[in-house]
């Protein structure tokens, strides 16, 4: 089933986390958009520098700190995703709070570990 997904803090390095869930989530046949602060692509999935209001996501994976992450609050609650996964490293008890109260689901997880164990 194709999961349309936003990757927040995108990285044309490859050697980042973030650009490896790009590889993974075009690997597997996901829709896949990317934000991150240089422009690029990456497995022909343009990184916008730019906030977009993406239609029909079912889900933000970020690969921010929770200090980064502030500034894009309102952006991921105004997206509508189904869901929104935390990676190591990105867990964040008041962004936590903020989907709730939105209904939105949370998992903290990694993004590569559920694809590779077919439960993304």
């Amino acid at each position: 089933m194709n999961k349309k997904t936003l990757v927040i803090g995108a990285s044309l390095k490859p050697e980042r986390y973030s650009n490896k869930a790009i590889h993974r989530l075009t690997k597997y046949k996901h829709d896949t958009v990317a934000f991150g602060l240089r422009e690029g692509t990456v497995e022909n999935v343009v990184i916008d520098t730019e906030l977009k209001q993406y239609e029909d996501l079912n889900t933000v994976t970020l690969y921010l700190n929770p200090q980064r992450q502030k500034e894009y609050y309102d952006y991921i609650v105004s997206l509508k995703p189904k869901r929104v996964i935390f990676n190591p490293g990105t867990e964040n008890p008041e962004l936590y709070s903020i989907l709730k109260e939105h209904s939105i689901d949370y998992e903290v997880a990694c993004t590569l570990v559920l694809l590779g164990t077919n439960q993304y």
